[in-house]
């Protein structure tokens, strides 16, 4: 009998509650959006839910605008693997921003590939704030 094809879908994505990598909970959802503002410790990303795909290995990259490190060097992109733990799993592929913040401001684009296929991908922009004058301020909240 042949193998049943992995099925994926996008569960949410956008600003999530901070992260605890050490902890079984994923981040809750704060925000749909792929528009993200520059700030410190933001969490941003994708749930994915991924059935039929036990034990198969699970391929993720995020590209960041042009990050540079310590020594001037503009760093790779990040990628890794995971292996798919159940035939009913939820994966979070997200990232958060550290100082300095003006050079994340720019397009990060995360990838999921399963079996050599993209299944997930989202861009998100993360941009400056302005600052808004009275008028908008108040203009934002419908006044």
């Amino acid at each position: 009998m042949a193998k049943s094809k992995p099925t994926t879908t996008i569960q949410s994505y956008g600003i999530y509650s901070q992260w605890d990598s050490s902890s079984k909970e994923l981040p809750q959802i704060q925000s749909f959006t792929t528009k993200v503002p520059a700030k410190l410790d933001i969490e941003f990303g994708f749930i994915i839910s991924i059935k039929k795909a036990k034990g198969e290995k699970l391929h993720y990259c995020i590209y960041h605008p042009d990050i540079t490190d310590s020594h001037g060097e503009i760093m790779a992109p990040f990628d890794g693997f995971e292996y798919v733990k159940d035939n009913d799993w939820q994966f979070y592929l997200g990232d958060t921003l550290w100082q300095p913040i003006n050079n994340k401001i720019g397009e990060w684009r995360m990838v999921l590939q399963l079996q050599g296929q993209i299944i997930a991908e989202k861009t998100f922009t993360v941009f400056e704030e302005e600052a808004m004058s009275e008028v908008e301020f108040w203009q934002k909240r419908g006044y």
